[in-house]
């Protein structure tokens, strides 16, 4: 049985290290990741991936007003536990395809989310994949595990 999830938000930044701002549709290039995002390029980390399933675990400690790209993801999802995928699943997004390449990072020294937010879930709960098909992904758009 196929896992489906769906996309809340896309998000973008042109510099690293700050909250990313949610745009229409992202253009997710073959080998490289989100056109215009400051974290693209020919590396492993070209996408990152966060569930609103952790938004709320952070609202439940009580941190209020946070938006979607807040945690630096560039798409913001619903429905699938991510950071249970085994690195090397591939998701469908949209018209994209993208592999799981880690799970978590490390949160760099004066990172400007966890400044403004007390605490980031990035390094335990976000994902990040490379994309292997590039395409367009909007707000709404299924996700599925393959």
């Amino acid at each position: 049985m196929k896992t489906i999830g769906k996309v809340i938000d896309i998000n973008i930044s042109e510099k690293k290290g700050v909250v990313k701002k949610p745009v229409e549709q992202g253009v997710f290039i073959e080998d490289y990741g989100l056109e215009g995002d400051a974290h693209a390029g020919k590396w492993h980390r070209q996408v990152s991936l966060l569930g609103i399933e952790s938004f709320k675990k952070v609202e439940e400690l009580g941190i209020e007003g946070l938006n979607h790209g807040d945690f630096a993801e560039n798409i913001t999802t619903e429905g699938i536990i991510l950071y249970e995928l085994p690195i090397g699943t591939r998701l469908r997004i949209g018209e994209t395809i993208q592999e799981v390449t880690q799970i978590g990072k490390e949160c760099h020294v004066g990172c400007a989310i966890s400044k403004k937010v007390g605490k980031c879930i990035m390094p335990k709960e976000g994902i990040f994949t490379r994309v292997i098909k590039g395409g367009v992904v909007k707000p709404g758009d299924s996700i599925e595990v393959l």
